[in-house]
């Protein structure tokens, strides 16, 4: 059994990732911190674990084994690090962090103390991706030219009863978010275009703001990678309807996925039909690689490099969008 403390209820997802926890068979949820004591308070009552205020005396507790962080982006440096020097496993929501420099603080000391780390990248591990991974190593497509992926919703939008939308006000704080639509709900289409795609060479950014938000809620990004392919990177909080959409066209033929239902056509077909795929498996979900690790010193799917990689696009957007430039990019230092 892994012994757990949820470190803050201040992402929308901590909710999803507490549930995930007490429905697995080797996790144990034991303590809560929160930065607002109150809400932390609340939180343990409604588990029915302790609170603890004291984020020192939650890190040295030797009766936790590891922590699962959905804190505010600003705070996972000081957090994530603090948690690897007292040797705890961490399992973090996206984003890692605001800037590869506290992006790199991290992944340093999770690998100095030696503990499991996974990031929350869930769309990793399902079947179309899965998919896309496969056609692009068989060859099918051809050479990779092109990465198109969509991931947007209607968090801002105003309805009944709800005149900014469904999403938490503390969304919009630059300060604790570092930014807005992108940073969040458009890391899924960063990340898997990263993956797919490989090496980023450059990136290109408008971060606009519908609704006049201090964030963006309506973005997208070009990135070029080193292969030659472009990624075409789009997410957004005023979108009312808006599939999932991803597209990979190669040199040979192309891929179209729209929500989880995916079609392929090959150059060497001529004018015939689209093809239907038998989609693989979905891969065990983050948090299962990460207790497979924990557990059994298994590999995950998920790594450091994409968690390197979603921050380095994220970093560089932020800064193409403010500064109104392509911004070239660089390998990590680490592992390149």
């Amino acid at each position: 059994m892994i012994t757990v403390a949820l470190l803050s209820k201040w992402h929308v997802h901590a909710v999803d990732y507490a549930k995930e926890a007490m429905d697995h068979p080797n996790l144990s949820i034991r303590l809560v911190w929160d930065e607002d004591p109150e809400r932390g308070r609340e939180w343990a009552r409604e588990l029915g674990v302790p609170f603890e205020a004291d984020l020192d005396a939650v890190l040295g507790n030797p009766g936790i084994d590891g922590v699962i962080v959905t804190a505010p982006t600003n705070i996972h440096r000081d957090v994530m690090v603090k948690a690897a020097q007292y040797g705890k496993h961490i399992y973090t929501e996206k984003v890692l962090a605001i800037t590869l420099e506290e992006c790199e603080e991290i992944l340093a000391a999770v690998r100095a103390n030696q503990v499991k780390f996974m990031i929350s990248l869930p769309r990793m591990v399902l079947p179309y991706t899965r998919l896309a991974q496969q056609m692009l190593a068989d060859g099918a497509l051809g050479r990779l030219t092109t990465v198109r992926c969509r991931c947007a919703h209607s968090g801002v939008v105003p309805y009944e009863g709800h005149p900014n939308g469904f999403l938490p006000e503390h969304f919009f704080d630059p300060e604790q978010c570092g930014g807005g639509a992108l940073i969040d709900l458009g890391a899924h289409p960063l990340y898997l275009s990263n993956r797919l795609a490989g090496p980023a060479r450059a990136v290109t950014a408008r971060l606009t703001t519908y609704y006049g938000h201090p964030v963006d809620d309506n973005s997208a990004v070009i990135v070029e990678y080193e292969s030659g392919a472009l990624g075409i990177l789009e997410t957004s909080f005023v979108s009312g309807s808006s599939p999932f959409l991803l597209e990979l066209h190669g040199t040979e033929g192309s891929l179209l996925v729209e929500n989880e239902a995916a079609r392929f056509k090959r150059a060497a077909d001529g004018n015939a039909g689209w093809i239907v795929p038998e989609l693989p498996e979905a891969l065990p979900s983050p948090m299962e690689q990460w207790v497979e690790a924990i557990l059994k010193g298994a590999p995950t799917d998920i790594t450091e490099i994409d968690a390197w990689r979603l921050t380095q696009i994220n970093e560089a957007a932020a800064v193409s969008h403010r500064e109104g430039k392509r911004v070239v990019v660089g390998h990590s230092p680490v592992h390149a």
